[in-house]
């Protein structure tokens, strides 16, 4: 569920309703009742995606996990809710703003320094309180059929041939990150004029990026902004002949591009720090990363593991220079997507 996902100073009072009854249903009580050995992981990934994952490292290390599961924004809500009294170990974002949102109110202890030099510097936070542990570019998926020659930079959507063929998820964290994003790359002002234009295409909104997925696939509209992996999920579950979209990959620097990362933070407050921080250095070692790579079609960011055979290398995309650590103003993107005609309250 795509939730409201304010910036720190504001989450407490914007969101409090949503944390609370959080605390009451999927989080339980503020503090810690079960047994101390266990890791407890917030998870703002889907019990689907990553429960196998999980079961995986308990197999492995013998550590036990409680995971809990909702979007992204409600733990990180929930998290600055419960503050220094959170029974949590683990914060599994995601995406990155989530985390740099937790970051920012202080929640976050710095990931060990091993864990951190596994990836790439650009796919960890900056002060070393988060750590990327897979990631998604944003791409045009498109129909070759009805757009044989699909564009590849975000102003290419704009051209007039394009208007009405476009889907995108509102909604969606991802869609929000990149705008954000476009906030980093053009300025303020430069977003506004991007966003206006793209309005004027009357594009069309969907639920998520599976409809936005299935719609381009099927022929209702040529082309969709989403996440690369999920034409790859509908052909792992249908088979690459009976899947007519196709990834176009944007031109290097461009926007659209933005390469996010679905990332991990240890709690300060961990009641149990030692296991936390071994559940992190677990998610960027070879068996987790092999698991993104080849479960979720996702990037794996650590070296010596390869993402699947139908998707350039990670180094080949160039996506834009944006600090992922600034992905973490969701409000000031929301209020300008509202501003724009682009989502509703």
């Amino acid at each position: 569920m795509s939730v409201t996902r304010p910036r720190t100073s504001r989450w407490a009072g914007a969101i409090g309703a949503v944390a609370a009854l959080l605390a009451l249903s999927a989080c339980g009580s503020e503090t810690r009742t079960d047994d101390a050995d266990k890791v407890v992981v917030y998870s703002g990934r889907s019990e689907e995606l990553v429960a196998p994952l999980i079961k995986q490292f308990t197999a492995d290390t013998g550590i036990e996990v409680e995971t809990r599961y909702a979007g992204s924004g409600e733990m990180a809500a929930q998290l600055i809710t419960e503050g220094d009294k959170s029974p949590a170990d683990v914060f599994l974002s995601q995406d990155a703003g989530a985390l740099g949102a937790v970051s920012k109110a202080g929640l976050l202890a710095p990931v060990d320094a091993e864990t951190l030099q596994a990836v790439p510097a650009q796919y960890a936070a900056a002060d070393g309180t988060w750590v990327g542990v897979s990631g998604r570019a944003r791409v045009v998926v498109y129909n070759p059929t009805l757009a044989p020659t699909p564009p590849d930079t975000i102003d290419g959507l704009l051209a007039p041939q394009w208007k009405g063929k476009i889907g995108f998820a509102p909604s969606n964290a991802s869609w929000q990150a990149f705008v954000t994003g476009l906030r980093v790359v053009r300025g303020e002002d430069g977003a506004a004029q991007w966003l206006r234009a793209f309005k004027a295409q009357d594009p069309k909104a969907f639920e998520n990026n599976v409809a936005v997925r299935d719609a381009v696939d099927s022929g209702q509209i040529p082309l969709g902004l989403v996440n690369h992996y999920y034409l790859y999920e509908l052909i792992n579950a249908k088979g690459e002949d009976a899947v007519t979209a196709q990834n176009r990959f944007m031109a290097a620097g461009d926007p659209g591009g933005l390469v996010n990362v679905a990332g991990v933070g240890v709690l300060k407050a961990a009641p149990n720090p030692a296991d936390a921080h071994a559940f992190a250095a677990y998610l960027v070692g070879e068996s987790a990363q092999r698991y993104f790579a080849e479960e979720t079609a996702e990037y794996p960011l650590a070296a010596g593991v390869a993402p699947t055979a139908q998707m350039p290398p990670l180094s080949d995309l160039r996506p834009p220079a944006v600090d992922l650590s600034q992905l973490d103003d969701i409000e000031t993107t929301q209020e300008l997507l509202v501003e724009t005609g682009l989502l509703t309250n």
